[in-house]
């Protein structure tokens, strides 16, 4: 049994997953000396569950897709780093494919979920 509503959801589960891959991104980017580049990534992966886990936290609808548009804005801002570290061929670009796609992915559940609270 969970203690915390945000346990139970699928979006906050797939948005831990790919906040594990960034922070093993960001691994990497440290050790290429790219600091901001792997505290920006960090940052990203943490945004995403810790937006959705905070939205379980009210009963406020309003408030809830608040917080799950901030999400959202993170898979968005995840998308665009993902894609300049591949130009710039800090990742592979299956690495970044997995990632991207991932994103996309969770960004349109993000939406679904979000639009489910109001009915």
């Amino acid at each position: 049994m969970n203690r915390f509503r945000f346990e139970d959801l699928e979006i906050w589960k797939e948005a831990i997953e790919i906040a594990i891959l960034l922070f093993r991104i960001a691994d990497k980017l440290e050790e290429k000396r790219l600091w901001r580049f792997a505290d920006q990534l960090r940052g990203v992966g943490l945004g995403m569950p810790n937006n959705i886990s905070e939205s379980t936290g009210t009963d406020m609808v309003g408030e809830q897709q608040q917080l799950l548009r901030y999400s959202r804005r993170e898979c968005y801002e995840g998308a665009n780093m993902i894609v300049i570290l591949e130009k710039e061929r800090h990742i592979s670009p299956d690495e970044k494919e997995e990632v991207y796609q991932r994103l996309h992915i969770l960004s349109k559940r993000i939406t679904a979920y979000s639009r489910s609270l109001a009915f």
